[in-house]
C-alpha cells in the first residue's frame, strides 16, 4: 500500500470515528483544509519534473474525490442516525385510545329560547331582532315613559357613553320592547294605504340588561317580548293564546293561568300572568310567569297606527325564568358561571 492508499484509509478511519458533526468537520480540516495533508501533497508536487507531476497530481485529485466521498457518506449516516433519534423521541404509540372530545351541547336558556320562536312561529309570529343598544326615546319615551317618570326606575338600566341626536345617552335596552316598536313602524310603513292593514303578530327575543344581581336576576339577562295588534284583538285572544304557549312550553295541558291586575306604563289595562302546574314539585303552587296587557293608545300612536281602530296585546317574559321552571334550576346564576358540570347536564 502506497501513501496516498495508506493517507485515504486513515480518512475513512477518522470520519468513522466521528460521532458528531463538528467531530466530523474537523476530521474534515485535516485532510481537506487549507493546511490540511492533501494540500501539503499538492503543494509538494512543485519539486518534481512535468512527468511526475502530471503522475502524481493526477493520483492526488483521486485521493482528493475519494477521501470527499467517504467524508458525504459519513455526514449522511450521522444525519440518518439524528433523525433516527429525533424520531424515537418524539414518537407516538399509535395504538393508545385517543383523547376523548365530548360532545357539545345548547346552552340551556338557548334551548328555551328555540322553543319559544318555534311555538310562536307555529301560531303565525314573526320572530324580530334588532339592536342592544338603543335610544333614550325607543327604550323608554315611544313605550309611554316621559322622562322624568317614575317607572322609568322599574326598567333601571346601564348607559354609553355616546349620545343620540337629541343629546340624550344611549342605553343598553332594558327589554325587547323597542323592537316592537321598530317592527310596528316599519309594518305600518309597508303597509301603508292598505284597508284593512294586515294584523301585527310577532315576538322579539334576545339579550336584556339592567341593575339588578342576585338569585333570580342578573345585570344581563334574556327577555323575550310579544305583540298582536288588529282591528278586534282582546284579552281573550292574550288568555288563549299565552296559555297554549305555556301548556306546550312545558308540555302540560292541564296548566292553568290567571292574570292579576298589575301596572306597566306601556300597557292599559295591564296584568301579571300566573301559571299553576297539574303536576311535579310545583303543583299547586301560583308561579309568575310573565307580564302584559292592552297595548296602551299613545303607543300605539308611537308605532304609526290609529289607536282608535288599531287594538291589541303585548306580553314580556324571561326565558332564564322559564328555563329554571323547566329544568329545575333554582339559581339564575347558574346559567351564567360557564360551570361545565353543570351544563353538561342539558346535551
Amino acid at each position: 500500500m502506497n501513501d496516498l492508499d495508506t493517507l485515504l484509509a486513515q480518512a475513512r478511519d477518522e470520519f468513522s470515528a466521528a460521532r458528531q458533526p463538528a467531530e466530523l468537520e474537523n476530521a474534515k480540516a485535516r485532510y481537506l483544509g487549507k493546511a490540511g495533508r492533501v494540500t501539503d501533497l499538492l503543494k509538494a508536487l512543485s519539486t518534481l519534473s512535468l512527468e511526475e507531476k502530471k503522475t502524481r497530481g493526477a493520483a492526488i485529485n483521486a485521493l482528493k474525490g475519494a477521501i470527499e466521498e467517504a467524508l458525504q457518506a459519513r455526514r449522511s449516516e450521522l444525519a440518518e442516525v439524528e433523525l433516527q433519534a429525533q424520531l424515537q423521541a418524539e414518537a407516538l404509540d399509535v395504538t393508545l385510545p385517543g383523547r376523548h372530545r365530548p360532545v357539545g351541547g345548547l346552552h340551556p336558556v338557548s334551548r328555551a329560547m328555540e322553543r319559544i320562536e318555534a311555538i310562536f312561529a307555529s301560531m303565525g309570529f314573526d320572530v324580530a331582532d334588532g339592536p342592544e343598544i338603543e335610544t333614550d326615546w325607543m327604550s323608554f319615551t315611544a313605550l309611554n315613559n316621559p322622562e322624568n317618570h317614575p317607572a322609568r326606575s322599574m326598567q333601571d338600566t346601564f348607559y354609553v357613553d355616546m349620545q343620540d341626536a337629541g343629546g340624550r345617552w344611549l342605553n343598553l335596552r332594558p327589554h325587547t320592547s323597542p323592537m316592537q316598536v321598530r317592527y310596528a313602524r316599519a309594518h305600518a310603513e309597508r303597509h301603508a294605504g292598505a284597508d284593512p292593514m294586515p294584523e301585527i303578530r310577532v315576538i322579539a327575543p334576545g339579550r336584556t340588561y339592567r341593575v339588578d344581581s342576585d338569585a333570580t336576576h342578573s345585570p344581563m339577562f334574556h327577555q323575550c317580548e310579544g305583540l298582536w295588534i288588529g282591528e278586534n284583538i282582546s284579552f281573550k285572544d292574550l288568555k288563549v293564546v299565552f296559555t297554549d304557549f305555556l301548556r306546550r312550553f312545558f308540555e302540560d295541558d292541564g296548566i292553568q293561568t290567571r292574570f292579576r291586575p298589575s301596572y306597566f306604563p306601556f300597557t292599559e289595562p295591564s296584568a301579571e300572568v300566573d301559571m299553576m302546574f297539574s303536576s311535579g314539585p310545583s303543583k299547586g303552587k301560583w308561579l309568575e310567569v310573565a307580564g302584559s296587557g292592552q297595548v296602551h293608545p299613545n303607543v300605539v300612536r308611537n308605532f304609526g297606527l290609529d289607536p282608535e281602530r288599531h287594538i291589541g296585546f303585548a306580553f314580556g317574559m324571561g326565558p332564564d325564568r322559564l328555563a329554571m321552571l323547566r329544568y329545575g334550576v333554582n339559581d339564575l346564576r347558574l346559567f351564567f358561571e360557564g360551570d361545565l358540570r353543570f351544563l353538561g347536564q342539558f346535551r
